[in-house]
């Protein structure tokens, strides 16, 4: 196992963390998130969550991320 791999929410950075909690609220009652929405709730750029997502993609969460597609936008498939 990668030291990337085993990262946990501690070694998240404060928008990481607040992305992880985002996605850990919301992928309950959805699959698909597009990085452009996830930035309007949280208050950044598509841009930083796009640069922020890889931690958590492969991080060992309880919230299991993979970039899905890029029509208009990087969208992420979050599994719960």
């Amino acid at each position: 196992m990668s030291a990337t791999a085993s990262t946990g929410v501690a070694d998240l950075s404060d928008k990481q963390r607040r992305i992880l909690a985002y996605l850990r609220e919301n992928g309950r009652m959805k699959t698909y998130f597009k990085s452009r929405l996830i930035g309007e709730e949280l208050d950044l750029s598509a841009k930083e969550v796009g640069t922020n997502m890889p931690a958590i993609c492969e991080g060992e969460f309880d919230v299991d991320v993979e970039k899905w597609g890029y029509s208009s936008g990087t969208t992420w498939k979050v599994t719960i």
